[in-house]
């Protein structure tokens, strides 16, 4: 290790003394030389050399001396690329002004020579500069306008730095597709040329652009390659590439692949102190753990990532972090929180479309600018063509002052007559307006007044909800409690003995369930009728439901000595399971409602027109045609059951309302004495999609 150190010492010493040398060979070949053109050429090789070492002050001043002799000598030649080479100095200078003066001057020069090559090179480094500064649409059109030429002389440097330049221009104008094609002509020179760090950005950014396009097998890929080829101490560079690698293996559910780079990255990523890169750590570690329904880890991770996010105002992830949360509260079915996230997501994804800057058009216009460079190689006829100009301009202002006079007249004129005839209709207009205005008036409290008589009915409609409300609530829901306190007190004073209770404990569940199922179809029903009721669809399968809830009534129904036929197949449909849930739960509890002992219900499902098609049927005491218009439409209605079973009238208004939520049909077919079939369609995909 030692000796490799001892010899890059020494030819880096040896290559500084080559490069000394040759710039003082040169100043003293210059000191020597006869004031002609050859002296001009040696001070451009100079000039050259100092630029290359990067003594720009002495550059400068030697290409200052040389413009000078160039112009004494009007040698164009050296005078343009004089220019060229102050240009470039500048540039490094960071001189804009200078900068741009020197490449205009030079470009000028290099046209009237006909230099296709340097007329090139001058608008690759115009275009390199204003792409640096962010003036992206100026510098695209400049270097588009020189790549055809330093692709014809295969210079392969000046290329590399063109497509780059290219590349970040087209991606900040997000046109992904061309800063993707540029990116990979650059990719394959710096290979060759072994620009090592360059390869290592270019990698990093084409995986970013992949990424963008949901290209994500081509993102990992370009991922990988950046990760093979940095150095394994190199922890900033893997600290942002490793959670954006676990997140693209993610899009695909490879799970193992994923928790390995998330955890990886999080830890690196803490120990660094890299909140940028911890962000998207927790964002896709959250994700993660939401599909591996692991959710009190996910709610902890990004509860986190959001006061990270926020800190740091990165609303691109946070507007990310924001549906992830929505998700996790949504599965958590906690809908009122995942209500305000939704709303929070929605809020800063407007934000963000109205600020965004509309994508620039960028039309490639090579050969207009070729052709725009083609008429100035005439700029020698440009003195004469201006002096023309301006004795032509000369005349025509003249006459232009005498047309004036005759115009000002005839507008004072004009100005008299007009002021007359808008005194006129100024005082017929006043009328007019006035009229308008009292009719303007009249519409106005009209709509008062029906604006008032909708609030009104919607007051007596809240207030209608509220009054069916406490009526359950004071009746029904208090039948139930009281019923099960009264066997509660009796067990506490030691009235009951344990035969007894024990035979009570039916009963006792009966009630318990019939309150909880009361109270649940009065919660829904309250927010259905308030309009805060909204369905979180995902796929589901409905055999799942219906064993949960066969089970759920599985006392009532051996009470009741009910046979239960099961004749459900398995079938995913798109939906809210937890309002399929109640539906299923309501109809289930009716047909044994309805039921008497020794009836059969039973359950089934199938598929029609791409639709899940669910029925559930009872051989019960069915409903009279009457009774059947009723059943959906009034909120009020409600018979009880064959063992005097109340209910509260609400449970195939709510059914009724969360199918119709979901996408879906409810309908039923009865016939009295002899029983009833109701059937539910529901859609087994997004609608939407």
């Amino acid at each position: 290790m030692r000796k490799l150190f001892t010899l890059f010492v020494f030819i880096f010493v040896c290559v500084g003394y080559s490069q000394t040398n040759v710039q003082d060979s040169l100043a003293i070949q210059l000191a020597f030389q006869k004031t002609d053109t050859s002296k001009i050429k040696t001070s451009l090789r100079l000039v050259e050399a100092l630029y290359q070492t990067k003594d720009y002050d002495k550059a400068l001043k030697y290409a200052s001396q040389s413009e000078k002799l160039s112009a004494n000598l009007n040698y164009e030649k050296g005078i343009a690329k004089i220019a060229y080479y102050k240009a470039l100095i500048y540039t490094k200078k960071d001189d804009y002004i200078n900068a741009m003066d020197s490449y205009s001057k030079s470009k000028s020069l290099f046209l009237l020579l006909k230099d296709t090559l340097h007329v090139a090179r001058v608008n690759n480094n115009i275009g390199l500069l204003e792409i640096e500064r962010g003036n992206y649409e100026k510098g695209l059109k400049y270097s588009l306008s020189a790549i055809k030429e330093l692709e014809k002389r295969h210079l392969t440097k000046e290329l590399c730095l063109a497509y780059q330049s290219l590349a970040i221009a087209y991606s900040n104008m997000q046109i992904t597709d061309k800063a993707i094609d540029y990116y990979l002509k650059a990719l394959e020179l710096q290979v060759l040329q072994q620009d090592k760090p360059a390869v290592i950005e270019t990698n990093r950014a084409l995986a970013v652009l992949y990424s963008q396009e949901k290209e994500h097998r081509k993102a990992i890929q370009y991922y990988e390659k950046t990760l093979d080829l940095i150095d394994e101490e190199n922890d900033s560079i893997r600290g942002e590439i490793l959670p954006k690698l676990g997140g693209e293996h993610l899009q695909f559910k490879d799970y193992e692949l994923a928790s390995e780079y998330l955890i990886e990255s999080l830890k690196l990523n803490r120990k660094l102190g890299n909140k940028s890169g911890l962000l998207i750590s927790l964002n896709n570690i959250g994700n993660l753990n939401i599909q591996q329904r692991r959710l009190k880890y996910a709610e902890n991770q990004l509860l986190e990532a959001n006061a990270i996010a926020k800190s740091l105002d990165n609303n691109e992830e946070l507007l990310k972090n924001f549906k992830l949360l929505k998700s996790l509260d949504s599965t958590n079915k906690n809908f009122d929180r995942a209500f305000i996230w939704q709303r929070e997501y929605y809020s800063l994804k407007t934000k963000l479309e109205k600020a965004k800057i509309q994508k620039p058009t960028v039309k490639e216009s090579t050969d207009t600018l070729i052709e725009d460079t083609s008429l100035n190689i005439n700029n020698s006829n440009t003195s004469y063509l201006v002096a023309k100009q301006k004795k032509e301009n000369s005349e025509n202002e003249k006459k232009l002052n005498d047309l004036k006079l005759i115009f000002y007249a005839l507008l004072a004129a004009f100005a008299v007559v007009l002021t007359f005839f808008v005194l006129i209709y100024l005082k017929r207009n006043n009328s007019i307006k006035y009229t308008h205005e009292l009719e303007e008036k009249n519409k106005k409290i009209e709509l008062q007044n029906k604006a008032i008589l909708e609030q009104t009915k919607h007051l007596e409609d809240i207030n209608k909800v509220k009054d069916r409300l406490f009526s359950i609530v004071s009746h029904d829901l208090k039948d139930s409690l009281t019923s099960i306190k009264g066997f509660i007190d009796l067990l506490k004073e030691g009235a009951l003995s344990q035969t007894e209770f024990d035979n009570l404990i039916p009963e006792l569940s009966e009630n318990a369930n019939n309150a909880s199922l009361l109270l649940f179809n009065l919660l829904n029903w309250s927010k259905s009728q308030m309009q805060a009721l909204e369905p979180s669809p995902s796929l589901f399968d409905i055999q799942e439901v219906f064993e949960d809830k066969v089970h759920l009534l599985e006392q009532k129904i051996e009470n009741k000595g009910i046979i239960i036929r099961d004749h459900t197949l398995k079938d995913f449909i798109y939906a809210d399971r937890s309002m399929i849930e109640i539906i299923i739960q309501n109809l289930l509890t009716n047909a044994v409602k309805f039921s008497r002992s020794g009836d059969t219900i039973t359950i089934s499902n199938h598929i029609s027109n791409g639709n899940s098609v669910i029925s559930i049927s009872d051989t019960g005491v069915g409903i009279s045609p009457e009774n059947k218009e009723k059943i959906f439409k009034n909120n009020s209605f409600t018979t009880n059951g064959t063992k005097n079973e109340k209910g509260t009238g609400l449970g195939l208004t709510i059914c009724k309302e969360l199918v119709e939520l979901n996408k879906g049909k409810i309908w039923v077919e009865s016939t009295l004495n002899v029983g009833s079939t109701f059937y539910i369609e529901l859609p087994k995909s997004n609608t939407e999609n």
